[in-house]
């Protein structure tokens, strides 16, 4: 990603993204794998384009789940693998999912009726 990142520096002196809705999710082997430094390091890149950067508010829930094992952080949607890519996104990691797409969607809705 970083690669890609880097070859986006045309789009930035152009000012390309600037003003566009920028989200960012990832996915990690461990449960402490740098969900949130990952995706923060790349919010750096969205807002030196000019982008608007949307997480995950804690209106959704999902985020205060304490019963279960769970990705998921107010700066993007995330997900725990296991280190084999055997374990499957949970129902509470896809609602954050989905929440968060929604949200992208309803921003950039707004910002374009303006």
């Amino acid at each position: 990603m970083r690669n890609f990142l880097d070859q986006t520096g045309g789009m930035w002196l152009n000012g390309t993204l600037a003003g566009k809705v920028g989200s960012v999710f990832a996915s990690t082997a461990s449960q402490h794998g740098g969900q949130e430094t990952t995706i923060t390091s790349f919010h750096t890149t969205l807002l030196h384009h000019g982008m608007v950067v949307v997480g995950v508010p804690y209106v959704e829930h999902g985020l205060l789940k304490m019963t279960e094992i769970t990705g998921g952080t107010p700066y993007g949607a995330s997900t725990i693998t296991s280190v084999d890519g055997s374990r499957r996104p949970s129902e509470t990691e896809l609602a954050i999912a989905r929440f968060q797409g929604k949200h992208v969607a309803e921003i950039a809705a707004r910002l374009a009726s303006t």
